[in-house]
């Protein structure tokens, strides 16, 4: 087994996770991890970042950081990625280790999402370079803005890459369990624009946009499209996320704006949940006048935030992955994911990623730990994935 410097290596996590870094305001970890490469001696010709912060509609600082590197043994090359971001919870963190756990100090999580998997590929890379050993061509991803809406993985210069064949992302607990598939999702905004009328004097003159958005969501209730959502053998999930409208009690309400949601491994059965609320919402917009007959509006949209995405256990990048974590002594688990992850876009680019995890646990809380034996077992799996040992 590939040994690593245990104390170097919990140091280098602690000070990745102390450093702010919320979606779009990924400059200073970006920064630290270029000097940190640069110290394990990673050339600096092999380091650049792409645009992807220009083309993303939330705009941020910098873009995707990318390492590629020269192999020394003659093998298809591989990609090792993590995403630099944090929720804004883990920004002012202050990590402190109890016993085989690395907690926050204070009142905020951790950030162990996803600096933890940004420290096991920089660990990797350092080691291996530190022991100088054979390796196949390697390129580095550290992605930013995935907490909105994975979108430094969406706009990713996927020509920087310099075409990996196998392709692996860390983020997440257990180093053992092999995320081959994961669900896309289709977010919603609607709005309902009611008729505003005065609620004492004339309130038959009204629509109330709330009564509207009332009615389409107790039939998607009713008829078991919200929450979790199984016909036949179909299987996904929705949820109303936001509903916020109105301004006074003496006023019909004029206008209600709603974010929700729509997910399924299966793309078909997520587009066909997302037209029942579109069906639902037309139907209640329909369904209630005023005392002259005059409905209100309704406006929907769709955006896919991402798609779904589903890599065979046969291969070639599931097998590495595999045989890499029965190196360091453990039983490897391929299992599917309910949430959005870097590689569903990895995917749609051409490059599906298995993800792996590295000790995270209670993430986006203030109860957030990163627990140490799985932190280095990730370590020592991603490093033997890159030296073609697996």
């Amino acid at each position: 087994m590939l040994s690593i410097d245990k104390s170097k290596t919990l140091r280098r996590v602690m000070d990745l996770m102390a450093i702010p870094g919320q979606s779009c305001e990924e400059s200073k970890v970006s920064a630290w991890l270029h000097k940190e490469l640069l110290s394990a001696g990673v050339p600096k010709s092999a380091i650049s970042s792409d645009t992807a912060h220009r083309r993303s509609p939330a705009g941020g600082q910098i873009g995707n950081l990318i390492v590629k590197l020269k192999g020394n043994i003659r093998a298809p090359r591989r990609l090792l990625m993590a995403h630099q971001d944090t929720v804004p919870l883990a920004v002012g963190c202050k990590p402190i280790r109890k016993g085989d756990f690395i907690r926050p100090a204070g009142k905020t999580a951790l950030g162990g999402d996803n600096r933890a998997g940004c420290a096991v590929i920089l660990t990797a890379i350092a080691e291996i370079l530190k022991q100088n050993l054979p390796h196949p061509p390697l390129t580095l991803l550290f992605t930013v803005q995935e907490e909105i809406g994975l979108r430094g993985a969406r706009f990713l210069t996927a020509g920087k890459l310099g075409r990996p064949q196998l392709c692996f992302n860390w983020d997440g607990s257990d180093p053992a369990s092999l995320i081959i598939s994961a669900v896309g999702a289709t977010n919603l905004s609607i709005a309902i624009e009611g008729i505003a009328s005065h609620a004492g004097a004339h309130p038959e003159n009204g629509v109330n946009a709330s009564v509207v958005a009332a009615l389409a969501i107790a039939s998607l209730e009713r008829d078991g499209w919200h929450g979790l959502v199984t016909k036949s053998k179909n299987r996904g999930a929705s949820n109303i996320g936001t509903v916020n409208g109105g301004a006074a009690t003496n006023v019909v309400m004029p206008e209600v704006m709603i974010e929700a949601e729509a997910r399924s491994h299966q793309p078909s059965f997520r587009k066909r949940i997302v037209k029942q609320y579109r069906k639902a919402f037309e139907v209640a917009v329909r369904s209630v006048t005023n005392s002259a007959g005059k409905r209100g509006k309704l406006t929907f949209e769709e955006d896919t935030r991402y798609e779904a995405f589903s890599m065979p256990e046969s291969s070639a990048c599931v097998s590495a992955a595999k045989a890499a974590v029965r190196q360091i002594g453990l039983q490897p688990l391929a299992r599917d994911c309910d949430g959005g992850l870097d590689a569903n876009w990895m995917s749609a680019h051409g490059y599906p990623a298995v993800t792996l995890g590295c000790g995270q646990a209670g993430i986006h809380t203030v109860d957030e730990t990163l627990y140490i034996p799985q932190f280095l077992d990730g370590c020592r799996i991603a490093a033997a994935i890159a030296t073609n040992i697996a």
